[in-house]
C-alpha cells in the first residue's frame, strides 16, 4: 500500500490514504469520481502493471451508501452483508439472473449505482454472491463487505 499511496500522490491527488491491505483508497481530488476512476486505472497499469477496474464515489456519495442502508433490519452480521458498488445501472437482464441466483433467504435491494445483499448463511456457497462478485454483471463494479463501506466512510469523514 506504500506503494500505491506514494503513486497517487505523486499523480496530484491529496490526502490519499489506505484501508488494510486491501486497495481501498481514500483521497481528495477536485475531479469528478469517473475522471477519478480513470486516472487511477491508468496509473495502475501503466506504473504498477495492474489491470484493474475502479470505482470511484464522491465523500457525500458513500455518506449516502450508509445513511440508506436498506437492509439494516435483516442484516445482523456485517461480514455477511455486503454492498456491490457499480460502475453504471444494472441491465434489466442481468437483475433478472441476481433475482435467480438469491437463496430463498438472501436478500438484495438496488438503489442507484449500489446493490446492498445480505447473505445470512455466508457468502462461501451463495450463488448470488458467486454472480455479484463475478464479471458478468455487465458493469464495472466491485463488493466491499459492510465493516468496510464504514471504515472507508469514517476515513473519507475524517
Amino acid at each position: 500500500m506504500p506503494a500505491l499511496r506514494a503513486l497517487l500522490e505523486d499523480a496530484g491527488f491529496t490526502d490519499v490514504r489506505t484501508y488494510l491491505q486491501s486497495g481501498n483508497v481514500v483521497l481528495r481530488s477536485d475531479a469528478q469520481p469517473e475522471r477519478v476512476a480513470h486516472e487511477c486505472e491508468r496509473l495502475l497499469a501503466g506504473e504498477l502493471g495492474v489491470e484493474v477496474a475502479v470505482v470511484a464515489r464522491t465523500a457525500a456519495e458513500l455518506a449516502a451508501v450508509v445513511r440508506k442502508n436498506p437492509l439494516a433490519a435483516v442484516a445482523g452480521d456485517p461480514k455477511r452483508y455486503q454492498v456491490t458498488f457499480l460502475g453504471s445501472r444494472l441491465p434489466a437482464a442481468t437483475l433478472k439472473k441476481l433475482e435467480a441466483a438469491a437463496a430463498a433467504e438472501e436478500r438484495f435491494v438496488i438503489a442507484g449505482r449500489e446493490l446492498y445483499a445480505w447473505h445470512p448463511s455466508g457468502v462461501a456457497r451463495s450463488r448470488l454472491w458467486t454472480a455479484l462478485a463475478g464479471k458478468g454483471l455487465g458493469v464495472v463494479a466491485t463488493s466491499r463487505n459492510w465493516t468496510t463501506v464504514e471504515a472507508l466512510h469514517e476515513l473519507a469523514r475524517s
